[in-house]
């Protein structure tokens, strides 16, 4: 019975003295606020929508998974950056040379400064993908994949800068 409550203790006092949350997420204990400057696009190609739909993420992401308040001015941890690549290319060629899928591949990279630890400091890029029947109209699904792309490179932002695994 002791060591359950040492235990239950010891895992109090960690999760409150801000080295680990129950979401993973290893936050500098002095951090109050993160800014996230809008995401710009070097790339000719992507929708007008992309770097908002980027930026847009990251907030929510920060704001649903951390206690960090944000700020439009210089945070105590920013993030910037810019979307590099939005291809789409022919994958899984067939025998009379057509193209079965398309791959959409977004990259973006993407600069981290922690104003606490200059050693967590990034500049990284990021890059996912999706496959997609060639017989597919892209106007009617590029939204769709646009979220699901958009929202595994987020989730790779965010483990990068937070989660020590």
């Amino acid at each position: 019975m002791k060591q359950l409550i040492s235990i239950l203790l010891i895992s109090l006092f960690v999760s409150s003295c801000g080295i680990y949350s129950f979401t993973g997420a290893s936050i500098p204990i002095n951090a109050k606020t993160v800014s996230v400057s809008n995401f710009i696009t070097s790339t000719t190609n992507s929708p007008a929508i992309l770097n908002q739909t980027i930026t847009e993420g990251l907030k929510d992401l920060f704001l649903s998974q951390t206690n960090l308040i944000l700020t439009d001015g210089e945070g105590d941890l920013n993030f910037s950056g810019e979307i590099t690549k939005y291809q789409i290319s022919p994958i899984a060629i067939q025998a009379n040379e057509t193209a079965e899928k398309n791959r959409l591949t977004i990259k973006i990279k993407v600069k981290y400064e922690n104003n606490f630890d200059e050693k967590q400091n990034f500049e990284t890029t990021f890059s996912r993908y999706s496959d997609f029947n060639s017989s597919d109209n892209l106007t009617e699904i590029e939204d769709i994949l646009i979220e699901k792309i958009s929202s595994e490179i987020i989730e790779d932002v965010f483990n990068k800068a937070f989660v020590n695994w």
